[in-house]
C-alpha cells in the first residue's frame, strides 16, 4: 500500500472519529441541561456540582476534536513521525482528569455539607435518564474506539463510563440523603472514587510507555524472524516506538560487503515485507552495512 493510500485511509478514519466527537458532545450538552433543571428543582448541591462537572465533559470532547485534526497531519520537517502522539498525549490528560475527579469525589464524601432537599418521581426519572443515557453513550462510543483503533476515543469513552459512577453516587446521595442515612451516601462515593482512580491508572499504563518511548515489540523476537532472510549475517541495532496506534521501527542489518547494491536492495525490501507483515509495523526503516568478520 503506497503511502497515499494509507493517508487517504487515516483522513477517512479521522473524519469518522470527529463525528462521533460531535455527536457526543451534543448528548453532553443535552447532559449537562438535564442535570441543572433536576438540581435548581430539588436544591441538591451534588447534582448542580455534576451539572457543573458536565461542562468539563464538554471541553474535552472540544480538546478532543481539536486533537484529532492535529494528529491527522502529515509529517514535517518538526514531526518527522508525524503528529500521532498528540493522541497519546490527549489519554494521558483524560487520566489526569480522572484522577482529580476521583479525588474530588473522595474528597467530598468527608466535607459535604448535608442539606435539606426533596425529592419526586419525575426528577428521580430525569436522572435515571441521564444515567441510562451516559451508558449507552459510553458502550457506543467504546465500540468506535476499538473499531477505528483510536486512543483517545477509548480515553474519552472511559471518562464517560466514570461519569456513569459519578451519576451512580449522586442519585444514591441524593436519595438517601433525603431518607437521612447519610453515611451510606459518603461510604458510596468513596467506593467510586477508588473506582474511577483504577480507571485512571488504566489508562495512565497504556499511555505512559507510548509517551516515554518504550519498545513496541520485543527486539529478540524482530532479531530472530529478520535472521531467516537468506542474506542477512548480522541485525545490529533494533528500535522500535509507538506513534499514536502504529508501530514504528528502525534496523539495522548487516550483509556481505562484496554484494552488489541491488541485491542489498533487495534484501532490504524482504526486510522491510516481513517485519511489517508479522508484526504490524506502519513505518519500518531498514539501514544496510558491511559484515564485518573480525
Amino acid at each position: 500500500m503506497n503511502s497515499e493510500s494509507i493517508q487517504i485511509k487515516y483522513s477517512d478514519r479521522d473524519r469518522k472519529i470527529q463525528r462521533i466527537i460531535v455527536i457526543e458532545g451534543s448528548a453532553n450538552l443535552l447532559v449537562l441541561i438535564v442535570k441543572l433543571l433536576v438540581g435548581l428543582s430539588t436544591g441538591s448541591l451534588a447534582i448542580i456540582a455534576d451539572a457543573v462537572h458536565s461542562l468539563t465533559d464538554i471541553a474535552n470532547n472540544v480538546v478532543a476534536w481539536i486533537v484529532i485534526r492535529m494528529s491527522a497531519l502529515p509529517a514535517d520537517r518538526e514531526h518527522p513521525y508525524g503528529h500521532r502522539k498528540f493522541e497519546t498525549l490527549a489519554v494521558f490528560g483524560l487520566a489526569t482528569l480522572l484522577a482529580v475527579m476521583a479525588l474530588e469525589i473522595a474528597k467530598s464524601a468527608f466535607t459535604r455539607e448535608t442539606t435539606e432537599i426533596v425529592s419526586s418521581s419525575w426528577e428521580l426519572g430525569l436522572m435515571v435518564g441521564v444515567l441510562v443515557a451516559n451508558t449507552g453513550l459510553a458502550s457506543w462510543q467504546r465500540y468506535w474506539a476499538r473499531r477505528l483503533k483510536s486512543g483517545i476515543m477509548l480515553a474519552d469513552a472511559t471518562h464517560t463510563f466514570a461519569d456513569v459512577l459519578t451519576t451512580v453516587v449522586v442519585i444514591v446521595g441524593w436519595q438517601l440523603s433525603s431518607m437521612g442515612f447519610l453515611i451510606l451516601d459518603r461510604l458510596c462515593a468513596l467506593g467510586i472514587a477508588g473506582l474511577v482512580l483504577y480507571l485512571a491508572y488504566r489508562l495512565f499504563k497504556s499511555a505512559l510507555p507510548v509517551l516515554v518511548d518504550e519498545y513496541a515489540i520485543d527486539p529478540e523476537d524482530v532479531q530472530r524472524a529478520v535472521m531467516t532472510i537468506h542474506g542477512v549475517k548480522e541485525v545490529g541495532r533494533i528500535r522500535s516506538r509507538w506513534v499514536g496506534s502504529e508501530i514504528a521501527i528502525d534496523i539495522v542489518i548487516s550483509v556481505n560487503p562484496e554484494m552488489i547494491t541491488e541485491e542489498s536492495h533487495d534484501i532490504a525490501d524482504k526486510v522491510e515485507l516481513l517485519i511489517e507483515k508479522q508484526f504490524h509495523v506502519a513505518d519500518a526503516f531498514i539501514h544496510i552495512e558491511p559484515f564485518n568478520n573480525s
